[in-house]
Parts: C-alpha cells; sequence; structure tokens
C-alpha cells in the first residue's frame, strides 16, 4: 500500500504499539527501499463481500467490494478507529493494526472493513457506474446521517487554542460575537457573518420573555383577578406553541454538545424568533385601539429593519477598504469589526 504522491509505503510492526489503542500494533508510513525492505509493508486482500455481485466473485471491484487488508508478517488487521491523535497528529483518526495471532479472525466491524472510492485506468473509457451499482435512498439517507452525527461529535472545541472564529450558543440570541469570514487586511475584500442586530434582540427579548409571559398569565388566573381567564391562556398557546418550540428545539440542544459551535448554528432558531416576533405585533396591535395602529406599527417595523439592514450592507456584500472605516458599525465592545476582541 504505497502512498500517492510521498511514494511511502504503509507498514506496521508487532514490536511497536499504537499511540492511544496501546493493544494493537502502530501504523505508520515510511520511505522503504530495496535494501530496507523486510516485508513489514506487504498486506494481504481479504474479500469480505461483494454487494452486487455475488459473494461467489473473488475480484476486487471499486465501490462494491468490501474487502480486510491483513498484515502479511503480524497477521493484524488494517483498522481505523473513532479516537483522535493529539495535536502532533492533527486530530486525525487513530489508525492500527488489530492483532490476530491466529491469522483466521473473520472480522466483520466496519472499523476493518474498506472499499476503494476511486479508480483510474489509462486504458478504458470513462463509464458510468450508475448502471453497476444500486442505490437505495433510504439505506444512504441513514448512513448519511450516521457518518454527519459522527463528524459533528468529533469536533471538539480546543480549549488550550483562541479562534475568533467559533462562539458559545448562550451568546448566539444577543448577537454576542459574530464571526469573521476571511482574511481581515486593509486590502481584502472582507465578509463579516452578522445579522441586523434589532431583528436578533427583538427576537431574543419575545422568545425569553414568552415562558415567562405564560407562567405570569397562569398565576393571574390562580389568583382569581378579573381579566384572567383560562380560555385566553389556551387561545395563546395554541396560536404561538408552534413558534416559540420551534425556537427552543433548533436553540436549547446546542448547550448540550459537546462540538464546535459557530454562529450561524443560531440561523434555524432565528427564523422562528422572527415569526414569534410578527405574531406578537400582531397580536397586541390588533387588539390595542381596535387594530388603529396596526398597519402603522407593521411599516414602521418594515423601515427600522431596513434601514439597519442597509447600514450594515457592507458587512453582507463584502468591503475591500481599511476595517477602521466601519469603526462606527461597532455598537457592542465585542464586536471585532477593526479590533480582535472577541473573547468568551
Amino acid at each position: 500500500v504505497v502512498h500517492n504522491r510521498t511514494g511511502a509505503a504503509l507498514r506496521a510492526s508487532k514490536h511497536v504499539l499504537a499511540p492511544l489503542t496501546t493493544s494493537h500494533f502502530e501504523v505508520a508510513a515510511e520511505n522503504i527501499t530495496s535494501s530496507s525492505e523486510d516485508g513489514l509493508s506487504n498486506w494481504r486482500v481479504e474479500i469480505v463481500e461483494q454487494q452486487y455481485s455475488g459473494n461467489r466473485d473473488k475480484r476486487l471491484h471499486a465501490m462494491t467490494t468490501m474487502f480486510r487488508l491483513r498484515h502479511q508478517e503480524t497477521g493484524c488487521l488494517l483498522r481505523v478507529g473513532s479516537r483522535r491523535l493529539p495535536d502532533w497528529g492533527w486530530k486525525q483518526s487513530e489508525v492500527t493494526c488489530l492483532p490476530d495471532k491466529s491469522g483466521k479472525k473473520n472480522v466483520k466491524s466496519k472499523d476493518v472493513l474498506w472499499y476503494i472510492e476511486h479508480n483510474t485506468n489509462t486504458r478504458m473509457q470513462k463509464d458510468d457506474l450508475s448502471k453497476y451499482v444500486r442505490s437505495n435512498f433510504f439505506v444512504n439517507m441513514i448512513q448519511l446521517n450516521v457518518e454527519m452525527g459522527k463528524t459533528n461529535n468529533a469536533l471538539w472545541p480546543d480549549v488550550n487554542k483562541y479562534s475568533t472564529l467559533e462562539s458559545r450558543p448562550l451568546s448566539w440570541p444577543f448577537l454576542l460575537y459574530p464571526m469573521r469570514m476571511v482574511g481581515w487586511g486593509d486590502k481584502t475584500l472582507k465578509y463579516y457573518e452578522i445579522g441586523n442586530p434589532i431583528l436578533w434582540w427583538v427576537s431574543a427579548i419575545a422568545c425569553i420573555i414568552y415562558p415567562f409571559r405564560l407562567l405570569a398569565w397562569l398565576t393571574c388566573i390562580k389568583r382569581q383577578l378579573p381579566g384572567w381567564r383560562m380560555s385566553g391562556l389556551l387561545e395563546l398557546w395554541d396560536s404561538s406553541k408552534f413558534l416559540w418550540g420551534g425556537w427552543a428545539l433548533h436553540y436549547i440542544p446546542f448547550f448540550f454538545m459537546g462540538r464546535v459551535t459557530y454562529i450561524h448554528h443560531y440561523l434555524p432558531a432565528l427564523y422562528f424568533g422572527l415569526l414569534l416576533v410578527a405574531f406578537e405585533l400582531d397580536r397586541f396591535f390588533g387588539s390595542w385601539r381596535r387594530g388603529r395602529y396596526l398597519v402603522l406599527a407593521a411599516w414602521v417595523a418594515g423601515v427600522i429593519a431596513g434601514a439597519v439592514f442597509l447600514y450594515f450592507a457592507p458587512f453582507t456584500y463584502g468591503w475591500d477598504r481599511p476595517s477602521k472605516e466601519l469603526s462606527g458599525r461597532r455598537w457592542l465592545s465585542s464586536w471585532n469589526v477593526y479590533e480582535d476582541r472577541n473573547i468568551f
């Protein structure tokens, strides 16, 4: 097994243990010459499953053949685990060799199964593999979501490394730490991932106050205060539970995730939060003074939102002049518009 770019050969040795999974042998790539070849870089292909051509087919096919790589010298099986290497290994998955003294283990764990994803043969014309490989939508969907879950769980933040890109869920509703998208040099085109501050803050207040508002209403009913009826509470809940629930279900789970988080993870929750703001404005101005100022309130809200959007448009569409010219748009001291102040 030779690396395409460097020419290094993959080898294993029973005399060197893996760095993390010490019950396995270490696997490494080394430049092997004819004088140093000692058999440690020889691997045997063992076909485990033919997905579409039947188990009797012993040929190796791209995409459809699942196989193991057994080390010729030690009999161990090449394996990629879920444990991540430290910084010196660039946080990549640990690759080891699973010991098998008898050399006859019929291991079918996904950790030791491999397949050829890309194959090039200059003597053959390009062909469409779709007519040779069948695909099941539901199986692919399940596999895709499982792999995405594994990938997301592997994206752990480095507590010892400061990053201007990361932010924590508690800061999202109040837009405390927007994110620099690209380089921030004076002559480069700069993009800043920031929303409309007015809409973010108003929606955050509406979503946070909402459960306390229901609790206050229920308290007034229990105290039998005039004008507070259970029918009104149920009408409010039935009309808005989907909006607030959508915000909560898209936001709260991030507090229990260990992976790296960014401000754009809040966008689905923000969508429901803005719908809740629109609902609250319609409910308030629709009942106040018999709805006389409802249209006016909608226009005022639209003009304010539009004006703020235009004011922050350079962040969205790109700014090619020195960042200090945007200093007036730093409404919060934590915004790293022209000075790196993203500390959390």
